[in-house]
């Protein structure tokens, strides 16, 4: 206890998956990282060369991608040093950062996947206003509107963290900083916390999957109004990508979400693989699936390796 002052603990002490803390952990994680890192990188830089990929969706695309490579910057060294090297601690104002950090860029996540899904609706069900309704300078609004709404909304996060007393452990139950997961070591009253957590993943999280299943349901019933059935493939083919990153993206979060709030009995290493699932999958997945399922994004990969090669 030598390690606490009045409010709380000089450090925090995070969490690999028990007895597996070993160096053969080394291989897979940057393996990992190196796809998530590497693959978003080169997504990137595929949209910012060539021209024919310069469009909202593919600039929705670059927005996705360098989101996935903050939230993997933001997550590698303590992921590293915890599974690598057992170095399990981590500062106090740090672990408030890295939580910082970490949620703000999947609310920005989310909120792209929601702009996605509204560039897919125009192109399906309005396509000759698309260039009109998605202009570039909409485009980079709806960009920048995601991110100032993940930084007004989870700006009083740390403060919130802040002022409770932290007294019961420093031990988390991550690899990385969460805030079900600080607040839940507090000796105080976290009923502020709890509801304002609840409140954020309600109004964000679920009101863009709420609003991206609505405009698939439109998209939906415009595509079967469609006479041609090679036509409803080909508008539901340019959705497929974006349906798949939607996945890749909710379906960890909401398994993190639901093991945070109602799985106190269940196994600690449930929790770590839950949350290490919730790290990896949508980084690792999403350049996989973009490249695979999108033609475009295929071609301009090959084309600036080519031009890398010569």
């Amino acid at each position: 206890m030598g390690s606490f002052n009045v409010t709380h603990p000089a450090f925090f002490l995070l969490t690999g998956i028990p007895g597996l803390e070993s160096s053969w952990l080394a291989g897979p994680l940057c393996v990992m990282y190196a796809v998530a890192l590497g693959g978003n990188t080169v997504i990137l830089q595929a949209v910012r060369v060539q021209p024919s990929l310069h469009e909202p969706m593919y600039y929705f695309l670059s927005m996705l991608s360098f989101s996935d490579v903050a939230i993997s910057m933001a997550t590698l060294p303590t992921v590293l040093r915890t599974f690598c090297l057992n170095a399990r601690n981590i500062a106090f104002d740090a672990c408030l950062i890295q939580m910082f950090l970490i949620h703000f860029l999947s609310m920005m996540e989310s909120g792209i996947l929601l702009a996605m899904s509204f560039d897919r609706y125009v192109a399906i069900c309005d396509p000759l206003h698309y260039a009109t309704v998605l202009t570039t300078e909409v485009t980079a609004a709806m960009g920048l509107g995601a991110a100032a709404r993940s930084f007004i909304t989870l700006f009083p996060l740390p403060f919130l963290i802040k002022r409770l007393p932290i007294c019961r452990s420093n031990v988390l139950s991550h690899s990385y900083c969460l805030h079900p997961d600080v607040m839940r070591l507090a000796c105080a009253d976290i009923t502020i916390n709890s509801i304002y957590g609840l409140f954020v993943l309600v109004s964000t999280f679920g009101m863009d999957l709420f609003f991206i299943f609505l405009s698939y349901v439109l998209i939906l019933h415009s595509v079967m109004a469609t006479a041609s059935h090679e036509e409803r493939l080909k508008a539901l083919n340019t959705c497929v990508s974006h349906i798949l990153a939607v996945l890749a993206f909710y379906v960890p979060m909401t398994g993190v979400s639901t093991v945070h709030r109602f799985g106190k009995h269940v196994p600690r290493y449930i929790h770590v693989l839950m949350s290490n699932v919730y790290l990896f999958v949508p980084p690792v997945l999403n350049p996989l699936i973009y490249s695979a399922k999108t033609k475009e994004i295929r071609q301009a990969i090959v084309r600036m390796f080519r031009h890398i090669k010569i």
